[in-house]
């Protein structure tokens, strides 16, 4: 499975990328990522028709475990998927800037 850290994201995010949280609701709220878009991972296969298959998706949660299980449910549906190791954990860790409420928009 393909895996970038935060360092990788950073960079990523900053030519466009789009970045999923999985986690929960809750979760997403309490602080995330700029720019992530919560779609919770009991929601994922529900919801794919709201990303953009011709482009990377990079799936985030909050430490990496979850995240990769939906790294492979998204490679299993055609989708370019990329975990994000360590997660929003060690994005904040390393004093990165957080979001904290919600964040609305769609997936870029």
């Amino acid at each position: 499975m393909p895996e970038i850290d935060i360092d990788q994201l950073a960079t990523a995010l900053e030519q466009g990328a789009t970045l999923v949280d999985v986690r929960e609701t809750r979760e997403y709220v309490d602080a995330h990522v700029p720019g992530a878009v919560s779609i919770p991972m009991g929601q994922l296969t529900a919801r794919l028709d709201e990303l953009d298959r011709s482009s990377p998706v990079h799936v985030v949660c909050a430490s990496g475990n979850r995240s990769a299980a939906m790294t492979d449910v998204l490679t299993a549906q055609g989708f370019d998927a990329v975990n994000v190791v360590g997660g929003t954990a060690a994005w904040v860790r390393a004093g990165r800037p957080v979001v904290r409420g919600p964040e609305t928009g769609a997936p870029r």
